[in-house]
């Protein structure tokens, strides 16, 4: 076969135009990978520092992906991305409680990944990448600016129902402080339960990296250490 019969074949030129494809492929996963593990090790991992959900978060977004590049072709775009948001929906987590914020970043880091597969030709590129930096940029600041300027709460027994008088407020946030080291900036008194000399307080601090609260569901999660 001479160099015209092989430019001329009909199989090599579908190859070298499907080559196209390969590289806007690689393009979006490369883009839509990094936009994921800048959203869920650089802001979630180091706000919680729970890696039990970043195996997941990861894994998830790049199967979505995949799934929906390579299955977009088909004219069923908008119907296929909301049926994806609904099998998530029916088939849940069923083994462990996923909490609210979790479930946000889950939520996330799919529509990102439905959002870099499927936006074909009358979306362009500018619009897929301003997008990406808009959810990393919403994110962060929620994350790091607006979440760090409410107060976290906690729940706690305290034994000591004789510092529950208005004047001894003060001393109340002192024995707590030298007790855990939290720094109260307010609480509430709760339930008083006189026979076991205790009180549920609702207590309100500034979270900090120091602090680190966990429930009790994730106790056994071997990951999260």
């Amino acid at each position: 076969m001479n160099l015209i019969n092989i430019l001329s074949d009909n199989n090599l030129t579908e190859s070298i135009v499907n080559s196209s494809n390969l590289l806007v492929l690689i393009g979006r996963f490369l883009l839509n990978s990094i936009v994921t593990i800048l959203i869920v090790h650089f802001i979630y991992f180091k706000s919680t520092g729970k890696r039990s959900f970043v195996f997941t978060f990861i894994l998830i977004s790049t199967t979505v992906f995949f799934l929906c590049f390579l299955l977009g072709s088909v004219d069923l775009q908008l119907g296929f991305a909301l049926g994806l948001f609904a099998i998530f929906g029916i088939i849940r987590y069923r083994t462990d409680a996923i909490a609210i914020r979790e479930m946000t970043y889950l939520f996330l880091v799919i529509t990102i990944s439905v959002i870099n597969a499927l936006a074909r030709a009358e979306v362009g590129m500018p619009e897929v990448i301003f997008t990406n930096i808009a959810f990393l940029a919403t994110t962060w600041i929620m994350e790091k600016v607006w979440m760090k300027r409410h107060l976290a709460r906690r729940t706690i027994v305290y034994d000591r129902i004789d510092l529950l008088h208005h004047d001894k407020h003060k001393e109340l946030i002192s024995d707590i402080y030298d007790r855990t080291g939290i720094k109260i900036v307010r609480f509430k008194i709760g339930q008083i339960d006189f026979p076991k000399y205790s009180v549920r307080l609702t207590i309100f601090y500034n979270e900090t990296d120091e602090t680190e609260f966990v429930d009790d569901y994730k106790l056994n999660d071997k990951d999260s250490d």
